[in-house]
């Protein structure tokens, strides 16, 4: 898979993080996994709060954390979530524009986490149907 084009991941920078944290990359993948649903909790908890200020940390955490595995479209959106709830603190305003970005955050999220379960877990099954097995017709 790690040939292969992805909307979500840039592969090179993922195999790149693997290479250069050698043992350490699956325990550190975890911590990404664990920390990336604690930043996601926040960022959805700030949105219901309407609390920019409350969204800016849990995004920036998120941006540079997905980025470090090739993430990169979810840290390109947490990096918006980001900047807009910096201007929004500075406006003193609600970060109500977010939503949508919020809202697709966290299946991406998922998503993604799912992609690098099958790039690091070589017991999980990669394409069904692959060579031999049976055809089942019915």
């Amino acid at each position: 898979m790690s040939g292969n084009a992805s909307p979500l991941i840039d592969w090179n920078a993922f195999n790149q993080a693997r290479a250069e944290l050698g043992s350490d990359f699956l325990r550190i993948l975890g911590y990404f996994k664990e920390d990336g649903a604690k930043s996601l909790d926040a960022i959805e908890e700030a949105m219901r709060n309407k609390s920019s200020a409350a969204l800016v940390r849990p995004a920036h955490t998120l941006k540079g954390e997905a980025r470090q595995f090739g993430a990169e479209l979810l840290a390109v959106i947490a990096e918006e979530i980001e900047v807009v709830a910096r201007r929004c603190v500075e406006l003193h305003t609600t970060p109500d524009e977010l939503i949508p970005q919020v809202v697709k955050l966290r299946p991406m999220f998922e998503d993604t986490l799912q992609m690098f379960d099958r790039e690091t877990n070589p017991l999980m099954e990669r394409r069904p149907g692959g060579f031999g097995r049976r055809a089942i017709f019915g």
